[in-house]
């Protein structure tokens, strides 16, 4: 089984100028690890030579937060099947909840 995750098209249209028409492109299917890669290049072009530290637990908490957000709903906040679903241990499910105000 593949897990690769892909964020699926929502359907939102964009415009696009092309030789004085506009014509509707539908949105490309994108990985969530294209997404990742995507907006890692965008930081650290955005960076203008400023010194940054601890850039790996900044992504971790970025991406964590909100996954463990979209889980707890997707399980009706049900821990077990969250932990479960996670590949985690409950305890380290809760500990994480807490970190970030979720629980």
């Amino acid at each position: 089984m593949n897990n690769e995750a892909i964020i699926p098209d929502t359907g939102n249209e964009e415009e696009v100028a092309t030789g004085g028409q506009t014509q509707l492109q539908q949105p490309q299917q994108q990985s969530l690890r294209d997404a990742v890669e995507h907006a890692m290049e965008n930081y650290f072009r955005h960076l203008d030579g400023q010194m940054v530290t601890d850039v790996y637990d900044m992504v971790l908490s970025e991406i964590e937060a909100p996954m463990l957000e979209v889980v707890m709903k997707y399980t009706r906040h049900n821990q077990t099947r969250a932990a479960q679903l996670l590949g985690l241990n409950r305890g380290t499910l809760r500990k994480k909840l807490k970190r970030y105000g979720l629980l």
